[in-house]
Parts: structure tokens; C-alpha cells; sequence
């Protein structure tokens, strides 16, 4: 069951200056059929990028210096990595980026969970708003995986998904941002939301840290705390 029929009856978004409601984009819930699928335990990680990079001569992202990431950073989340470049590694390795749906499917499982750990938010339970200070190593969050084994869906890093950032079918929020301008990401960062006290950021992040909540990102940009994971049909 993808999405949600939740509304943000309140405007609670607006109160704390978020310009787009809360769920406006996630509605409605509808069901979505998918065939088998893997999808990575992990994020990407700098070491695997690497070797892409190697064979297939490649740019490196931005941030690895003179072509190499920094040492003691091998096994973390390679991010600043454009959607045409991630798609790129997963064909390389035999599969693509997840789409929405299989992004979704595997965070919530079969339960339609909000959270890939279950029903309440616990901040504890994922690298999210800041209170790691940066990136943490994949499986830092055991407590936190999803009903299929898969880390990290919530908090790290954004990922990428196949998607076009678009309305759902029956969903009547109108928005200049849809259409085939800029592509979904998922699963929020470790990145805090904004200077916030501490109560409203633990409920910005309650609702930014959903498996149902869309982002969005121009394809070509290299952002900080945007990685991927890959998906190969089985």
C-alpha cells in the first residue's frame, strides 16, 4: 500500500514554515503491485563507488581529493553523486535505482508501516536532525532496519529513487514542481531540518522521517547528504 491518506488538518507545516504541507503529496494511499525484487542491505559506500569509478574511468564526486575519498571513509555512504551517475553504478552492477514504489515497499514491508521499525517515531532508531553530527557507518542502527533487513532506509543519507517527482493517481494538489523536472529522493539525512527547539524539531523530524515522505532534487545536483542504494529484479 503506497502512500498515505493522512492530512495535515491542522496546517501544523505552515506553523513551523514548512511551505508544503504535510502528506499534501502523498496522497492517497493506493496499491501498488510489484514483482520480485533485491534491493541493497546497505547504502553505496565510497570503496564500492570506487571501484566503478576504476572501470568505467568516470568523474569522482566532487568531494574525494585528487580522485580518492578521504582515509578512514571507505565504508561510508558515497554522496554528492548525480541521479544520471548512481543509475550508471546500479546498471553497472547489474540492476537500477529502486523506483518509489520498491523504495517504499522495502522500508514499510507488509504492514504499511510509517516507520521501517514500526509504528512511533524514536530518533534513536536512525542517523536523523543532526544529532550525530554526519554521516555514521552503515549498520550503526540495528534497532532501526526495516521488516526486510535492509539499514539505513530512514536517516544517513537522501537517496535516489528512479522517479520522476510527480502526483500520485487521484491526487489533486497542484504544484509547479511536478513533471519530468526533478527526480524523488527518500528516506531523509543526518542533516539537522533547521534551527528549531528541541520539541518542534523532534516533530518536523516525526514527520520528515516517514517511509511515505517525498523530497525532490534537480537531477544534475551534487548534494552533500544525497547517496543511493540499487535494486535488481530477481
Amino acid at each position: 500500500m503506497m502512500g498515505t491518506d493522512a492530512v495535515d488538518e491542522k496546517n501544523l507545516a505552515a506553523e513551523h514554515g514548512i511551505v508544503k504541507p504535510w502528506f499534501v503529496d502523498e496522497n492517497p494511499a493506493h496499491k501498488v503491485y510489484l514483482p520480485l525484487y533485491y534491493i541493497d542491505q546497505y547504502e553505496v559506500s565510497n570503496t564500492q563507488y570506487a571501484k566503478f569509478i576504476l572501470a568505467t574511468k568516470q568523474a569522482p564526486p566532487p568531494y574525494w581529493e585528487k580522485g580518492s575519498y578521504a582515509s578512514g571513509t571507505a565504508s561510508y555512504p558515497v554522496v554528492m553523486v548525480q541521479w544520471g551517475e548512481a543509475q550508471a553504478y546500479c546498471q553497472f552492477k547489474g540492476g537500477r535505482l529502486p523506483s518509489e514504489a520498491e523504495w517504499e515497499k522495502a522500508a514499510k514491508g507488509t504492514d504499511n508501516l510509517p516507520y521501517p521499525w514500526g509504528m512511533d517515531f524514536d530518533q534513536k532508531k536512525a542517523n536523523v536532525g543532526g544529532f550525530a553530527g554526519d554521516l555514521t557507518l552503515p549498520g550503526t542502527y540495528p534497532n532501526g532496519k526495516s521488516p526486510y533487513g535492509v539499514y539505513d532506509l530512514i536517516g544517513n543519507v537522501w537517496e535516489w529513487t528512479s522517479d520522476w517527482y510527480q502526483a500520485y493517481p487521484g491526487n489533486t494538489y497542484q504544484s509547479d514542481r511536478f513533471g519530468k523536472k526533478l527526480k524523488v529522493i527518500r528516506g531523509n539525512s543526518w542533516s539537522s531540518i533547521g534551527h528549531y527547539p528541541e520539541e518542534i524539531q523532534h516533530e518536523l523530524l516525526k514527520y520528515h522521517s516517514t517511509t511515505t515522505f517525498r523530497l525532490f532534487a534537480p537531477p544534475d545536483a551534487n548534494i552533500s547528504d544525497v547517496g543511493f542504494r540499487c535494486m535488481r529484479p530477481a
